[in-house]
C-alpha cells in the first residue's frame, strides 16, 4: 500500500541521451537522477531491464533474471580499468532513435574486450566481488550464461531447435558444451557482473538523492528464454519443449480475434507443489533491483486466457484459474510485504479486483482512458482511490499531444467540459489533473512534460516494427524550455 503522496517520471534508460547510440547506466542516468531531485521528484519509473532479442521489446526477454548488456556504460568500464578510452573506436549513431542492430554489434565487441581486460587487470578486491556475485546468483546465472553462449553458437536459433542433447539438457552434453564454449560463457558472465555492478551503483546514487527506482515485471516469459529451457516442468510444454497452451487476451471491442501473445503458460500445479520457489526467487531478484515493482498483466494471477498453441488467434481460448492468492500469500510470508503496483488495465473482473485489494496493492489510473463514457468512468479523477498510481498515459499510449491530435471535436469537447475551460495545452492540463488527484503516486511521462507529439511515442501495441526506439536528446529536446519549472511547481502545489 502506498503511504505518502509522491510523484515521478517515466523514462526507460535506453531513451537517455549519450554518445553510443543508446542510453546506459552511466553519466546520463546520474544526471537524470539529479534532475529528478532538483524538480522534487521521488520516483523514476522504468520498463523491464532484461536482455532483448527480435523486436527489441523489454517485455520479451531471454531471461527473467538477467540484465541487458546494452545498458552497460562504456565510460564506467573505462573508469573500472577493464577498457581503455583508446579501445572505443570513433563512431556515429543517430541521436533521436536507436539502431539496435548497430548498437548491439558495437557494444558487444567492446564488452568482449573489457572482459579480457578484467581478466588481465582486475584488482583482488574486484575479483572477489566477481566470485561472490557468481556464487550468490548461480541459481539463475549458470543457466542463463550457458543458454546465451549456446544460442549464439547455434546461429541464434531458439533452444527448441537445438540438437536433442542440448535441448533436453543431457548432463554429459551440457558439460561438454560448457567446456567448448568456455570463452563465450566467461564473457556472458562478465557482462552480467558488470551490469549488476553498475546498476547497484546507480541505485545507491538514486537512494542518496531520495529517488526510488520503480521497475516493471512482466508476468509471462518468452518461450525462447533461459527460464523455459532450464525449467520446462514449470510451463505447459510438449515433450520437445514447445508450448501447448499460450497466453493472450480474448476478443473485445478493439479486436474481434483478441490478442495471441504466444508466451507459454505456467504449470501452476507444479509451481504450487514446489512452494512457488521459482516465482519467489524472481520476486526476490526484483526486490534487489527496484524499490517499487509494477506487475504487468496482474489479472493473469487471478485467471489467464489460455489459447491452444496450434490456434492462430485468441478466439478459441478459455479462462484458466490461477492460484494467485495462494502464491502472493506464500511470497509475502517469505519476502515480507511486497512493494507491488498492479497493472490492472484492460478486461478486469471482480476476482482480479478482489485479489488486488486483498493484498492492498495499488492499481493504475490512465487519463487517456477517462473521457470515453459517463461520470462513472473509473479513470475520471473523481472516482479515484488514494491507493493508486495515476498517469496521463503509459509507454503503450500515444503521447498526450499525439492523443489530443487524434481526438474528434466531440471527444475534445468532453475533456474541456470536465476541466471547465477550453484546452490550449492538453499535456499540461492532463499532467495537472493527475498531480491534483487523490492518487498517492503520480507518474509523468517525460514526453508529456516535453510536450512532444506522436513521433516520440515509445510503443505502438500490435506494430511489429518501429517500437522502443525513441531517445530523449537532452535539455534541448523540448517545445517548452521551462518544463522543469512547471514540474517543480506542480509537485509543490499539490503536495507531492
Amino acid at each position: 500500500m502506498l503511504i505518502e503522496r509522491a510523484s515521478g517520471v517515466l523514462l526507460h534508460p535506453t531513451a537517455l541521451p549519450g554518445p553510443h547510440g543508446i542510453g546506459d547506466l552511466g553519466v546520463a542516468a546520474r544526471e537524470f537522477i539529479d534532475l529528478l531531485q532538483e524538480c522534487g521528484q521521488k520516483v523514476w519509473q522504468i520498463l523491464p531491464l532484461g536482455p532483448t532479442g527480435y523486436g527489441d521489446s523489454p517485455y520479451s526477454s531471454f531471461s527473467a533474471f538477467a540484465g541487458n548488456p546494452l545498458l552497460i556504460s562504456l565510460e564506467s568500464l573505462v573508469a573500472s580499468g577493464d577498457l581503455s578510452a583508446e579501445e572505443i573506436p570513433s563512431h556515429s549513431f543517430p541521436a533521436a532513435v536507436i539502431d539496435f542492430g548497430a548498437v548491439r554489434t558495437f557494444k558487444f565487441n567492446l564488452i568482449q574486450q573489457a572482459s579480457t581486460g578484467f581478466s588481465l587487470r582486475a584488482t583482488q578486491e574486484r575479483r572477489k566481488r566477481f566470485a561472490d556475485f557468481c556464487a550468490q546468483e548461480a541459481y539463475w546465472l549458470d543457466d542463463y550464461v550457458l543458454y546465451s553462449a549456446i544460442r549464439s553458437h547455434m546461429g541464434n536459433h531458439p533452444w527448441v531447435e537445438w540438437p536433442a542433447g542440448l535441448r533436453d539438457r543431457e548432463p554429459e552434453t551440457l558439460l561438454a558444451i560448457r567446456t567448448e564454449l568456455s570463452g563465450a560463457v566467461a564473457v556472458e558472465t562478465y557482462s552480467q557482473f558488470v551490469f549488476a555492478e553498475q546498476w547497484q551503483t546507480l541505485k545507491a546514487y538514486a537512494a542518496d538523492r531520495g529517488v526510488r527506482l520503480f521497475g516493471d515485471l512482466p508476468i509471462f516469459v518468452a518461450e525462447d528464454s533461459a527460464d523455459v529451457w532450464a525449467h520446462r516442468h514449470y510451463f505447459q510444454l510438449d515433450k520437445e519443449g514447445r508450448a501447448t497452451q499460450v497466453a493472450g487476451v480474448p476478443p473485445d471491442y478493439f479486436s474481434v480475434t483478441g490478442q495471441r501473445w504466444g508466451n507459454p503458460l505456467y504449470n501452476w500445479e507444479k509451481l504450487r507443489t514446489d512452494g512457488f520457489s521459482w516465482w519467489i526467487d524472481r520476486l526476490r531478484r526484483n526486490l534487489v533491483l527496484y524499490d517499487l515493482i509494477r506487475i504487468d498483466h496482474f489479472r493473469g494471477f487471478a485467471a489467464c486466457w489460455s489459447i491452444p498453441a496450434a490456434e492462430p488467434t485468441a478466439v478459441h481460448g478459455i479462462w484458466a484459474h490461477v492460484p494467485g492468492q495462494e502464491f502472493f500469500t506464500a511470497a509475502t510470508a517469505c519476502l515480507g510485504p511486497l512493494p507491488v503496483i498492479a497493472e490492472d488495465l484492460g478486461y478486469i473482473t471482480p476476482d482480479v479486483e478482489a485479489l488486488r485489494d486483498h493484498f492492498g496493492y495499488p492499481g493504475m489510473k490512465i487519463l487517456h482512458f477517462a473521457f470515453g463514457s459517463g461520470a462513472e468512468n473509473p479513470y475520471l479523477p473523481h472516482n479515484y482511490q488514494r491507493n493508486s498510481v495515476v498517469y496521463s498515459g503509459t509507454h503503450d499510449n500515444d503521447t498526450t499531444v499525439g492523443w489530443w491530435q487524434q481526438l474528434s471535436e466531440e471527444e475534445r469537447s468532453a475533456v474541456s467540459r470536465y476541466l471547465g475551460r477550453a484546452v490550449v495545452d492538453p499535456a499540461a492540463e492532463l499532467l495537472r489533473l493527475a498531480a491534483a488527484s487523490v492518487s498517492r503516486l503520480c507518474i509523468f511521462p517525460l514526453q508529456d512534460l516535453l510536450r512532444l507529439d506522436s513521433t516520440a511515442r515509445f510503443n505502438r501495441p500490435g506494430a511489429a516494427e518501429g517500437n522502443w526506439q525513441w531517445r530523449w536528446q537532452g535539455q534541448g529536446d523540448s517545445l517548452l524550455p521551462s518544463w522543469q519549472d512547471f514540474l517543480r511547481d506542480l509537485t509543490t502545489l499539490y503536495g507531492r
